[in-house]
């Protein structure tokens, strides 16, 4: 039988006598497209037949049959492969090919938005596992969303399954696979050829996302796995001793483990062949890869739900892989890819170089002043000149301040900010380079860097929280602020004079993908909650009050994107951990380039004055001072229960700006909690924080370490 080249060589000699069809170049094209992949044959199957019904329609007498015979053979390649099929095991995919050797698109050419997670078909019936196989609990209207990419065909399964004790695998949209894996290695080498997991880049120079297996207690007993890490060492570590059976097992296979070792969060992989990635992510869901705080009651979830809260996740930020501080970080890489193609003007070829407006691939040391005291740069140069201390507020009003009008008010109600460190992010301009040391500098709020300026001479309010420093003090002499504080302080009309400084030269708001991606899931998961743009103030709260009783699963997953804001901002200031550590010792994290503290405090100095500006506009605008303040969080005494009974509200009844309002999009305010005023004054008495405690219970300061 002839072959398909053959079929082709013959039909394109007659098919070159018409001189109306499509070149021979562009009928090769739409052969090389029709037999590639399902998704590329049916746009060049389109193409085609269009093609056809062009000339037809161009000519009056029928149509020839060289051309039925092109027709015919196309036809055959639709039965061959086609375009819809249920759920199978995918083949294992080719090595994918050498960069092209040609410049890339221009970055505008890419769309923005982030690839929707793919919707498979109905998964096959199993009468085997009828009942094991339960679909996931119906997802809520999502509010109306801008047009989204088309899925990915590499992927159809979407970017990760939930692994139960009977074999099945359950995956973010309902549909639920066959996994026959009983070891390690075999899991790995089935979700990398069979399981048609995964999910695209986020960024045309960046890399697709490692498929993820989250383990039930069963299916980590059924892998020869301990359903808990138990015994001093295995629970101190959190991880597998090299001597585990499941440890040989991999190493046996040859695949690899991080230097992690086989944790919570484990990575299993080969070095790269080519441009091929065979890595997978395991999460072992008892031995408490999803921390409490940031997956509320997600661990006692039915897979197919838990499936349905980290692929939602997946599908807004990022697919997980590790804690939500490392996916904050991982996110930020993510979205700005430290390399990119570029052609060497000398060869020709296309090699790696540095993406403009990342970080780079290289680790960079910090100024003295913006390290930590155990950092070799301090330990190694003997630094004794001061710190940055650009942390979140954690300041209590002076009892002595109070006026007897504030406290015959009956309330204290306590605001706190939507996701403040990340509307803190938006349009931030942050060093790039490594930083250089000037003498008596001139200010210039547009340069990131630290300053040394002496801002003790500026009086505060007692009634408000100094701008300058954490705990609301005033400043006792020359220290080190980060750029955004001192411009305040200019703001407030006071003249600053730089001791010296350390300043960057090459800036770019390096954030700012990161901080659109993730307001843009806050706001879309609050909306799936019911809580819109749309509501006024008072409906507002009242969708605040019951969302996260509506959808738990989707209430998990607006925890999961707060912490990954706050976490990914302490990730960029990560200390060392492990009692052998010792000062002056570099430890992991300062390996890669997002060990950046002057970025974290450039973010938290932003927030703090933020909050500040707020502080002292409403106080202007309404004779009301706060309380305490702890991080994002405000307690205000109010002559009602209701953030409605104190807030600015013009004639109109429209908020004031520059105070707070409420509303559910970053940097807005919601309501935290109310207590009595008695309550709050018998705490500031005791030296203590209402804000910490004003929900009920030990509200957790995280400022972002």
């Amino acid at each position: 039988m002839a072959s398909e080249e053959e079929l082709f060589a013959n039909i394109d000699a007659l098919l070159d006598e018409e001189p109306q069809l499509p070149p021979p170049a562009e009928r090769a094209r739409l052969r090389e497209a029709a037999g590639i992949t399902q998704a590329r044959l049916a746009t060049a199957l389109k193409t085609t037949t269009q093609s056809v019904k062009n000339y037809e329609n161009g000519r009056s007498e029928p149509r020839s049959p060289r051309l039925e015979a092109y027709q015919r053979l196309l036809n055959g390649w639709a039965a061959k492969y086609p375009v819809h099929s249920t759920p199978t095991p995918r083949p294992t995919p080719a090595p994918r090919p050498a960069p092209p050797q040609q410049p890339p698109a221009p970055e505008s050419a890419v769309p923005a938005a982030a690839p929707v997670m793919p919707v498979a078909a109905p998964a096959p019936e199993r009468p085997a596992r009828t009942a094991a196989a339960p679909a996931a609990a119906p997802r809520r209207p999502a509010a109306k969303k801008a047009a989204q990419p088309a899925q990915d065909p590499r992927f159809p399964h979407g970017p990760l399954a939930v692994l139960d004790g009977d074999g099945s695998a359950y995956g973010a949209d309902g549909i639920v696979l066959d996994c026959p894996a009983r070891t390690v290695p075999e899991l790995v080498e089935w979700t990398l050829s069979e399981s048609g997991l995964g999910a695209a880049r986020l960024n045309r120079y960046g890399k697709d996302s490692d498929p993820l297996i989250a383990l039930t207690a069963t299916a980590a007993v059924k892998l020869g796995l301990p359903e808990h890490l138990e015994g001093h060492e295995q629970r101190r570590s959190l991880r597998l001793p090299e001597d585990h059976p499941v440890v040989k097992q991999i190493a046996k296979a040859r695949w690899q483990l991080t230097r992690r070792g086989f944790g919570p969060w484990a990575r299993i992989y080969r070095k790269v062949q080519g441009r091929d990635r065979q890595c997978v992510q395991l999460a072992l869901l008892s031995w408490d890869a999803l921390d409490e705080r940031s997956w509320p009651g997600v661990t006692d979830m039915e897979p197919a739900d838990i499936a349905r809260v980290l692929g939602i996740y997946a599908q807004r930020v990022i697919t997980p892989r590790g804690s939500t501080a490392v996916s904050g970080l991982e996110l930020m890489t993510a979205l700005r890819p430290p390399t990119k193609a570029v052609q060497d003007p000398q060869t020709g070829n296309w090699v790696s170089g540095y993406n403009a407006g990342s970080l780079g691939t290289e680790p960079m040391d910090p100024a003295p002043p913006e390290a930590t005291p155990e950092h070799p740069v301090v330990v190694n140069s003997g630094w004794t000149g001061g710190f940055l201390n650009e942390e979140a507020y954690q300041w209590v009003r002076p009892v002595d301040s109070l006026t007897d009008e504030e406290c015959t008010l009956p309330y204290a109600v306590g605001l706190d900010l939507n996701t403040a460190f990340l509307a803190a992010a938006a349009r931030l301009v942050v060093g790039l380079s490594a930083p250089d040391h000037f003498d008596a500098p001139k200010f210039n709020p547009k340069i990131p860097g630290s300053w040394l300026v002496d801002l003790s001479h500026i009086e505060p309010d007692p009634r408000l929280p100094s701008p300058f420093t954490p705990d609301g003090t005033r400043p006792t002499g020359p220290a080190w602020y980060q750029t955004h504080t001192v411009a305040y302080a200019q703001e407030l009309g006071h003249d600053v004079h730089p001791i010296e400084a350390y300043l960057r030269r090459e800036t770019g708001a390096y954030l700012d993908p990161w901080h659109d991606r993730l307001k843009t899931a806050y706001v879309d998961t609050l909306a799936d909650l019911g809580v819109t743009r749309d509501l006024d103030d008072r409906r507002f709260l009242a969708a605040m009050e019951r969302h996260k009783q509506l959808d738990p699963a989707l209430a998990a997953v607006l925890s999961a994107i707060k912490a990954t804001v706050k976490g990914g901002v302490g990730k960029l200031r990560e200390r060392p951990q492990g009692k052998s550590y010792k000062e002056g010792d570099r430890w992991p994290s300062l390996e890669r380039p997002t060990w950046r503290p002057d970025i974290r405090a450039a973010v938290i100095s932003k927030a703090r004055v933020n909050m500040h500006r707020k502080l002292q506009n409403m106080a202007r605008m309404t004779g009301l001072y706060p309380l305490a303040v702890l991080s994002d969080c405000v307690v205000y005494p109010s002559p009602g229960d209701s953030p409605l009974d104190f807030l600015p509200y013009a004639a109109s009844g429209k908020p004031q700006p520059g105070g707070f309002r409420l509303g559910p999009t970053p940097g807005l305010a919601k309501l935290e909690g109310v207590q009595s005023m008695l309550w709050a004054v018998d705490l500031m008495e005791k030296d203590l924080n209402p804000a910490r405690h004003i929900k009920g219970g030990d509200a957790v300061l995280d400022e972002g370490e």
